[in-house]
């Protein structure tokens, strides 16, 4: 089949073959066998899509094309299934996807799946070590016993040999698996409800936040929290070029997977990716301090109980040194470590919170009045509400800029911007959508840094310190829409006139029933 697959195509497709695990499996772990299987297809076609190149080029001469597709971005070794008793090899294949198909019907259908992921890792340990660690398409407990557990196997590779899922490299333009990805997770993340939240932020919210630090060429761009990657890649998408580096951490052994794909997908193979814990254990360390990052954008969990404050006033990082926040609310933790991570005098933060990281007290009020003395914040915005598949409540974003530091180009800078955005949303079904016109009016009004009527107010650091610290943006930017006078008199005369109306109407409705002898 030739021609280019539209956008649309495939990821329609894609979603169709989830056919297969729906109402058997829990929404929040089918996707990785989905997206696996995607991942899985794609290198395949595109491993076959360059040997039909360097066959046409070669002949016959095998070892020359070996030698060239070895240099690829990727290599597909051969797989062997071996005897588990004797340990004899019993066959081998190579490890892709079309090789599966062949064998759709095996018994061990599952196991062999396994076998050619465990041959791929292998054999690209630099990019893709662990990635396939922690699926199992041999799972009796996820997909049931043997028999349904290979129809479903049979069915799932069945969908994806599909025309529209010809992932080959000349019929399908480099943007669009990695869109696909993308589409399949808001899919999956609206389908799994708040469980999402694990590895889901909206894309028009990762959008935002990525203009909102408008990262540039050769920037080290860092997502402490990174989920399945989406946030890393609008940021990089953002720069405008390949001129960047992508780092990020994540806790959760199979979203921190579904993120490395989503670099592979992406093209951007670079990216370093840790599987580790933030706040307890942070693995983007150089000469045992942390890296430093020109960009740090984040969609941390929302208000984290048990998030490690017993082990943060020891710290060895020092990163909690303005106040460790509470052992139920981690928000302020996380802002912290983003904080410490940013360059000095240059580092841009922007983080998603709760509404209550604005206004709460305690310990968490005293860093937010350190954070705004140390000249840091340079813009809190306000959101609708349900954006998220994760929570109805609004939340916000606050922007941190280390230029403002003594010595950096914006120390002269002393006042924030407080925008209200709660009121500029698409309504959905079962969630509120930011449109692009919405992002450019934030974008262009944290940038002007002017007052908007009901809209958005530059203050002073005498304001925010005369109202306590307290960044609550009622506070600073008045919403209150006066009511309309109501002329009584006038409404007296309206309502008279209806009646008058009402009783001709059923004066004539009397005739007519009359007539009708009713």
């Amino acid at each position: 089949m030739s021609g280019k697959i539209k956008q649309s195509e495939v990821n329609s497709a894609a979603w169709a073959a989830c056919d297969t695990f729906r109402g058997v499996v829990d929404p929040a772990q089918y996707k990785d066998y989905i997206l696996v299987m995607l991942f899985l297809k794609y290198i395949s076609d595109v491993w076959r899509d360059h040997y039909e190149k360097y066959k046409k080029q070669y002949g016959d001469d095998d070892e020359r094309i070996r030698r060239k597709l070895e240099r690829e971005r990727f290599v597909l070794p051969m797989a062997e299934y071996k005897d588990t008793q004797t340990g004899k090899i019993e066959e081998r294949f190579l490890a892709d996807f079309y090789s599966l198909y062949e064998r759709r019907s095996a018994p061990n259908f599952g196991e062999l799946i396994n076998i050619v992921l465990d041959a791929i890792e292998e054999a690209n340990k630099t990019k893709l070590e662990g990635v396939f660690r922690n699926i199992d398409f041999n799972s009796e407990g996820n997909l049931g016993k043997t028999k349904d557990r290979n129809n479903r196997l049979k069915h799932l590779l069945e969908d994806f040999h599909k025309p529209q899922l010809d992932m080959s490299p000349s019929r399908v333009s480099g943007d669009v698996i990695g869109n696909t990805y993308i589409y399949l997770i808001e899919r999956f993340a609206s389908d799994a409800g708040k469980k999402a939240g694990e590895f889901y932020t909206p894309h028009k919210v990762s959008e935002l936040l990525a203009k909102l630090v408008h990262p540039k060429a050769g920037d080290r761009i860092c997502d402490p929290a990174c989920g399945s990657g989406g946030l890393l890649v609008e940021a990089a998408r953002e720069v405008g070029g390949r001129d960047f580096a992508l780092f990020g951490m994540e806790s959760n052994g199979s979203t921190w997977a579904l993120a490395r794909m989503n670099m592979f997908l992406h093209g951007m193979d670079s990216a370093r990716i840790e599987w580790c814990n933030t706040l307890a254990s942070p693995a983007l360390v150089e000469n045992d301090r942390l890296m430093k990052f020109n960009i740090v954008v984040a969609n941390p969990p929302f208000s984290l109980d048990k998030w490690g404050a017993a082990e943060a006033e020891h710290d060895r990082f020092n990163r909690f040194w303005r106040g460790v926040p509470p052992k139920s609310k981690g928000d302020y933790a996380f802002i912290s470590h983003m904080i410490e991570v940013a360059l000095e005098k240059e580092g841009r933060v922007a983080v998603v919170v709760p509404h209550g990281v604005l206004f709460r007290g305690g310990a968490e009020g005293r860093i937010r009045q350190k954070l705004i003395e140390d000249n840091l914040l340079d813009a809190v915005i306000g959101l609708p509400a349900n954006l998220f598949p994760t929570t109805s409540i609004p939340v916000a974003i606050l922007v941190f800029d280390r230029s403002r530091e003594k010595g950096g180009a914006n120390e002269k800078r002393r006042d924030v911007i407080l925008i209200d955005a709660s009121r500029d949303y698409q309504p959905g079904k079962n969630h509120n959508a930011l449109l692009e016109e919405h992002i450019k009016k934030i974008v262009s009004t944290c940038k002007a840094r002017k007052d908007i009527d009901k809209y958005a107010h530059v203050a002073t650091f005498e304001e925010i310190r005369d109202n306590d610290f307290n960044l609550n943006i009622p506070r600073y930017v008045d919403t209150f829409e006066e009511e309309e006078e109501i002329d009584v008199a006038a409404v007296e005369k309206e309502i008279e006139r209806l009646e008058a109306d009402l009783v001709e109407v059923r004066a004539k409705m009397k005739q007519y029933l009359k007539v009708l002898g009713v």
